[in-house]
């Protein structure tokens, strides 16, 4: 099993260094179209960089295209999220060409194509004993709770396909889950929350029951 294991995480870290070398070969034309839409559009920083929790919580610094105006009140304070993404930016998100800088990430060895997604190094502290096994694998761009609902679903059910991927995981789920991305993308289905732009962030629930879950 340990052997297995050992494999699996070779395999997958070798694909991962190596598809991600070419991709971002491949899509250069493409980031520097998106690169120039964007300072035409939302003006510098072209790229949104952000601290996130890596592998067993680590921190490491995240690329992605920006997709928000920086827009502040009265006061001089930052806007809400909601108040700061254009129709530009929500086109970038929905068809995930907000992603394409992270593939760095991949070449680095931040994060995997295929994990729990990212997030806030804030969130650590919120997680429960069960939760933080998320932390326990890469994170990736895409992964179970992506192709599963995206951001329709709530913050447990997200946390729970996470933890269900890592008991699972193997080449063929995440070959089944690259697969269903495509599909999860060009379908542009659970790209926000119901009657909401931005995912509301998390406060730290508890742990599903998987009898209970749907």
């Amino acid at each position: 099993m340990l052997i297995k294991k050992i494999s699996y995480n070779f395999f997958k870290d070798f694909i991962d260094r190596i598809l991600s070398f070419f991709l971002l070969i491949i899509l250069s034309p493409l980031m520097f179209l998106l690169a120039f839409l964007i300072y035409i559009k939302l003006g510098k920083p072209i790229v949104f960089c952000h601290y996130r929790a890596g592998l067993y919580g680590k921190p490491f610094l995240l690329f992605k295209f920006r997709t928000m105006e920086n827009k502040y009140n009265s006061n001089g304070q930052l806007l809400p999220d909601e108040d700061r993404l254009t129709k530009f930016g929500n086109l970038l998100r929905s068809t995930s060409l907000d992603e394409i800088p992270s593939l760095i990430n991949v070449l680095k060895g931040d994060m995997s194509f295929i994990g729990p997604r990212p997030l806030l190094l804030d969130y650590v502290d919120l997680y429960t004993k069960e939760q933080r096994i998320r932390l326990s694998v890469k994170p990736g761009i895409s992964g179970l709770a992506q192709v599963k609902g995206r951001n329709s679903i709530s913050w447990n059910e997200r946390f729970l396909f996470d933890i269900n991927y890592v008991k699972n995981r193997s080449l063929l789920l995440d070959f089944k889950i690259v697969i269903n991305t495509f599909w999860t993308v060009i379908s542009r289905k659970g790209i926000s929350p119901k009657d909401k732009p931005i995912m509301d962030a998390f406060t730290g629930e508890k742990d599903l029951d998987p009898s209970d879950f749907i």
